[in-house]
């Protein structure tokens, strides 16, 4: 368990990340960070969700904004 004490995204969920960055960067903000279609369209954070929990690669790009975002 020691190595998930230095881990930022250790007990976040995909969804209080998401609800973050959109606090942060608002829709229009995160789809300049990250371009893909759940947030330039229509954006909510249950579709993106749906979306994100399907496609490992887009979820990564969600974290990894979330990280650089941690850093300040």
């Amino acid at each position: 368990m020691t190595e998930q004490t230095n881990n930022p995204l250790h007990g976040k969920t995909l969804e209080s990340i998401l609800n973050e960055l959109v606090a942060y960067f608002n829709w229009e903000g995160l789809s300049e960070h990250i371009k893909i279609n759940c947030f330039k369209s229509n954006p909510s954070i249950q579709s993106s969700l749906k979306f994100l929990r399907k496609n490992p690669w887009a979820r990564k790009k969600v974290e990894d904004l979330y990280l650089e975002y941690l850093k300040g």
